[in-house]
């Protein structure tokens, strides 16, 4: 490609500026939803800590996730949002309403069987996935299991919801239905947990049910939205309908894809269960922060990119790649100062979230450990989602379906390998195994992203984050870091025992304020300056960006 190619206008076009307000919009939806999701957490770990019990929790919902993942978001916003945006861009609305017609009636078919067989089949799979656990765990993770299946179905019809909201543009009310869903479990769990006074395997029930109402209740918000988009719509199972055919063809190697990823996480757990107790709730406890950067910004610039990139299918290499690199630049722009928030404040953010009622000072440095493991990958899962996206838009699901079959078996390969040896070392009641599969995961997170960026480069040339760009983030990530470091110490990094700063002002009388208003402030001060830095440095302001954002160089890697 040559250079005049990537020399670009100082001001975003309409359609660029139209895709960094669809990801911000994206974004916002994910960001109430994950608030939404956080405190749903801050609950859990009050009631359960890194305990038995919430090992059952991690484990109950990992096995049903596995196929709302393989039949939900991820893989209908591959397979449908390009055909479906293609009915609309060409104006073939009826062709579009009958498409989406079909898609759901065969989707419903297919969620509502891998419902019913998961409810029939969790004693079995529980008592060979788990055989180490004893018996009454065993049987409260089958009864989990069995409740939160059928929400898995619903929870599969609402992402078929988002994929035609998001095929519209209409990118806020899907991606902020979640907050129904952790709004129903918060309201469980404080009117029973808190009002009632129950606690144990019966409040662990009944946050169960409350998920099942949660996901009853996240569809019906979407669908009046969904009802006023469709045109033509006709519930049915009919293949022959138009555009039908491509996309289950497109839907076998996403969902072989997404299912590696999935089962592979579902294995994580499994392998972790193999550990003392507790090592699936840390794991479960380190994947929540570590996901928050992923699902707010990675997601975000992802989903948005695929609908924008599908109605440029027949657009010239060129013009793709520029957008390609405008994505990984703003990737580049969050998740590089996220990484390293994690790694230095990580022990902050997990007191400040989660160490209260059954969560102890001593599970804090473990879930530390592993998601300071995790946060290696971080840039590199986010970025792999961009470059994911990127070949669904072609109609290329094969690429990123191998990527996804070598991520996995290299991270358990890496994973397991490290996890036995770390797991003699402890912390009170807890053992560092887990941060083992951490790391096998980051490891793995940056061959696929390595992979993908050089088969994207033969299909499209040269694409990138700019490297006076990636130099400027870098520069400014390490003197966020260096600000919040110093603050950090001078405030008092000894939370637990109330010294330093922090704890002299709050008094001993609210203790419980220490950890909240350190990590508060630490994450603070490392937003403000790297903001403030990047925006000197000619990054520019991040809001004004993210409206309408555009490669600041035509330096490309």
């Amino acid at each position: 490609m040559t250079r005049a190619v990537r020399r670009l206008p100082s001001h975003p076009s309409s359609g660029d500026t139209r895709r960094s307000r669809a990801a911000f919009t994206v974004g916002a939806g994910i960001f109430f939803s994950r608030v939404s999701g956080l405190i749903r957490s801050v609950l859990m770990a009050s009631f359960f800590g890194a305990s038995g019990l919430m090992d059952v929790w991690i484990a109950a919902t990992k096995i049903p996730n596995v196929i709302q993942n393989l039949l939900g978001e991820g893989t209908l916003s591959a397979s449908v949002i390009p055909v479906y945006s293609e009915f609309l861009e060409e104006g073939r609305e009826e062709d579009a309403g009958r498409f989406a017609g079909a898609v759901l009636g065969i989707l419903m078919m297919v969620a509502g069987c891998a419902a019913l067989l998961g409810v029939l089949l969790a004693p079995v799979f529980v008592q060979l996935a788990f055989s180490l656990w004893d018996p009454d765990k065993q049987a409260l993770t089958t009864i989990v299991v069995q409740i939160l299946f059928p929400m898995t179905a619903v929870l599969v019809v609402s992402a078929w919801a988002l994929a035609i909201l998001n095929s519209h543009r209409r990118f806020l009310v899907s991606y902020m239905a979640p907050v129904a869903w952790n709004g129903v479990i918060i309201m469980t769990l404080v009117t029973v947990g808190f009002g009632l006074g129950w606690s144990g395997r019966d409040l662990l029930v009944a946050a169960a049910w409350g998920a099942l109402g949660g996901g009853i209740l996240q569809l019906t918000v979407q669908l009046p939205h969904v009802v006023r988009l469709l045109k033509h719509f006709r519930l049915s199972l009919d293949r022959s309908v138009s555009g039908v055919g491509e996309a289950i063809r497109s839907f076998v190697p996403v969902v072989t894809a997404r299912g590696a990823v999935n089962i592979g996480s579902l294995l994580d757990v499994i392998v972790a269960g193999l550990l003392v107790e507790g090592a699936v709730a840390v794991l479960g406890w380190a994947q929540i922060l570590y996901l928050l950067p992923i699902s707010l910004f990675g997601m975000s610039i992802a989903a948005s990119e695929l609908p924008e990139l599908s109605r440029q299918r027949k657009a010239p290499a060129g013009e793709v790649a520029v957008q390609v690199s405008a994505a990984l630049e703003r990737i580049h722009f969050l998740l590089v100062p996220s990484m390293a928030a994690f790694l230095l404040l990580g022990d902050v953010f997990i007191g400040g979230l989660y160490q209260r009622g059954e969560f102890l000072p001593t599970d804090t440095p473990v879930v530390y450990a592993v998601l300071a493991a995790y946060a290696f990958g971080l840039l590199a899962s986010s970025g792999s989602r961009v470059l994911s996206s990127a070949f669904y838009a072609m109609r290329d699901t094969r690429t990123p379906a191998r990527m996804a079959y070598l991520r996995v078996s290299v991270s358990l390969a890496v994973g397991i390998s490290l996890m036995f040896p770390l797991d003699r070392f402890t912390s009170g009641d807890l053992h560092y195994g887990a941060m083992g599969l951490a790391l096998g995961a980051s490891v793995a997170a940056w061959l696929e992203y390595a992979l993908l960026r050089r088969r994207l480069r033969r299909a499209l040339g040269p694409h990138g984050p700019a490297r006076s760009v990636r130099g400027k983030i870098l520069g400014a990530t390490a003197i966020a870091a260096l600000a919040a470091g110093g603050a950090k110490w001078m405030l008092g990094s000894n939370v637990p025992r109330h010294e330093g700063m922090v704890a002299g002002l709050l008094g001993d009388s609210v203790p419980w304020l220490v950890q909240p208003a350190l990590a508060a402030s630490t994450a603070f001060i490392f937003g403000v300056v790297y903001l403030t830095v990047t925006s000197r440095l000619g990054v520019g302001a991040p809001l004004r960006q993210l409206l309408g954002w555009r490669p600041n160089s035509p330096d490309s890697l």
